[in-house]
């Protein structure tokens, strides 16, 4: 009876791990999109709930159609002596790339953003660990010396401007390359987020005003003194923001982020052909089925692949292991969802194509045709 109870308490431990797991590569691994995230909006950091939390910046995330704000919040680290690297965006040659943040003895590269409060593009000038216990610099962390004692303070120079900007390279992006501490900060043992931050980030994810198209980057609430506490009175809102530099006009039919092609959204579909040809307009409506088609093949064939791969390790409680596969599958999954918008911009932009260069072949036509007398 022994045994059979620690065989199922293995399983469960190894399906909340597959399940933390996903929770955690669907916002945080591949995720790619063709135009960047508005600027940081302006707030004020909640005071610090308790000895042991550490300050995560705000971050703007991408729910599959728009992007989002995920408040900034004070989170209890998960080990003595681990800091938090914050979540940054940038360009990839073909779009935005979101890296996702982390607990680590050290504080890696986050891209050269300038979040404030600690984080001012390079490491964090926010507090250090000393004999097991959190030391909060208040030049430029809001704590409570009363209830908390272990505090200092160090005046910092921001040699980052002022700059909201919330992404790396691209156009208009913040020129930053990781230094050689923060590149081996990268090969430490890293913790993704607890379970309080995936918290935190469903909850802003699933609340329509934290969308930048609804706040237009300034968001109702800014950052939070405990993740999820959104309606405490802890929260801050914005006071300042501004939304999108250039959004293209298709950006809403951009495929989302998912781990799996079952959790990529329909694709979209292109407006019915209207050349005023019919016959022409039948032709383009026959070509946009067999791509749908073939896409949606192609979907199917990924998926069934994974779910194999699924069913090969679940019975494995490697946290590890499990982090490839499921980074393997979010970058499989992306790429094909990219692979997919690029086939149907390419067609549509075709499709618009043709008609502009038979009417122009038909003008250049008209306009060698010999002219009669007058």
């Amino acid at each position: 009876m022994r045994s059979i109870f620690s065989i199922r308490s293995l399983l469960v431990a190894a399906a909340m791990l597959f399940l933390s797991v996903a929770s955690f590569a669907q916002v945080a691994i591949g995720v790619s999109v063709s135009f960047g995230p508005p600027e940081l909006p302006v707030y004020e950091q909640p005071i610090c709930p308790a000895e042991g939390y550490i300050w995560t910046p705000g971050y703007w995330a991408w729910d599959g159609y728009d992007y989002y704000w995920v408040p900034g919040t004070w989170v209890l680290a998960p080990e003595v002596g681990f800091f938090w690297t914050p979540a940054w965006w940038g360009w990839g040659g073909r779009g935005y790339i979101f890296h996702a943040g982390y607990w680590g003895p050290r504080v890696g590269f986050y891209g050269g953003i300038n979040y404030g409060y600690g984080y001012f593009g390079h490491g964090y000038d926010g507090g250090r660990w000393d004999r097991g216990h959190f030391y909060y610099n208040r030049s430029v962390n809001n704590v409570n010396i009363t209830e908390i004692h272990n505090v200092y303070n160090t005046t910092i120079v921001n040699n980052y401007g002022n700059s909201r900007v919330s992404y790396n390279g691209g156009r208009g992006g913040v020129e930053a390359r990781a230094s050689a501490q923060e590149q081996a900060a990268m090969h430490d043992r890293h913790i993704p987020p607890v379970t309080a931050q995936m918290q935190h980030v469903d909850a802003a994810r699933s609340n329509p005003e934290f969308r930048a198209s609804s706040n237009h980057g300034r968001p109702p609430v800014a950052a939070t003194s405990r993740p999820g506490a959104f309606t405490d009175r802890g929260s801050v809102a914005a006071k300042e923001g501004r939304g999108y530099n250039s959004r293209p006009p298709n950006a809403s039919n951009y495929p989302g982020s998912a781990v799996h092609p079952k959790d990529l959204p329909p694709n979209s579909r292109l407006s019915n052909p209207n050349s005023g040809d019919q016959k022409q307009d039948r032709r383009y409506q026959q070509q946009q089925e067999r791509l749908y088609s073939r896409q949606d093949q192609e979907r199917q064939q990924l998926q069934q692949r994974q779910e194999q791969e699924h069913q090969q390790y679940k019975q494995q409680a490697n946290q590890e292991r499990m982090q490839q596969v499921e980074r393997q599958h979010q970058q499989q999954t992306q790429q094909l969802a990219q692979h997919h918008y690029d086939q149907q911009v390419e067609m549509q932009q075709h499709q618009h194509q043709e008609p502009q260069h038979q009417q122009s072949q038909h003008q250049q036509s008209h306009d060698s045709a010999p002219r009669g007398k007058p």
